[in-house]
């Protein structure tokens, strides 16, 4: 009796084909699909010259049907409204941290000098001095 493994995607026991070496994915046309997709997936995280192809790809098709998005959107309403939906929920997170400002520091880095509040100017006896300052948050 033949070994019988579980297939990766879908659960079910299947025999593997022993001309095909660590299968892992039974005959299904949906779990094709799925290890299809991984595989693809692992190459364009691996592999610049793949991805820039698949893109290069995209790009010539859309360039080929540029009306494609519009006409599935003008036949496709749930997928147009749901999109909208998200992506007002979108723009609100945007649109948040757009508005935060940043705090400003009264007192700026750098060198200063420190001088009596009485002394004569023109005597120049200003001492310089490190000094940290501390932030109160």
């Amino acid at each position: 009796m033949r070994e019988r493994i579980r297939c990766a995607h879908c659960s079910y026991l299947f025999s593997p084909n022993p001309r095909v070496k660590h299968q892992r994915y039974c005959s299904k046309t949906e779990c094709q699909r799925a290890r299809k997709r991984l595989w693809q997936k692992e190459k364009l995280a691996r592999d610049p010259d793949y991805k820039l192809d698949h893109h290069d790809s995209n790009a010539q098709w859309r360039s080929l049907h540029p009306e494609y998005w519009k006409l599935y959107r003008l036949t496709h309403p749930d997928y147009t409204s749901r999109n909208r939906e998200l992506q007002r929920g979108r723009d609100r997170v945007r649109l948040a941290k757009m508005d935060v400002l940043e705090p400003q520091p009264i007192v700026l880095k750098g060198a200063y000098y420190l001088m009596p509040e009485t002394a004569d100017l023109a005597k120049m006896d200003a001492s310089a001095l490190k000094v940290h300052l501390i932030p109160i948050t």
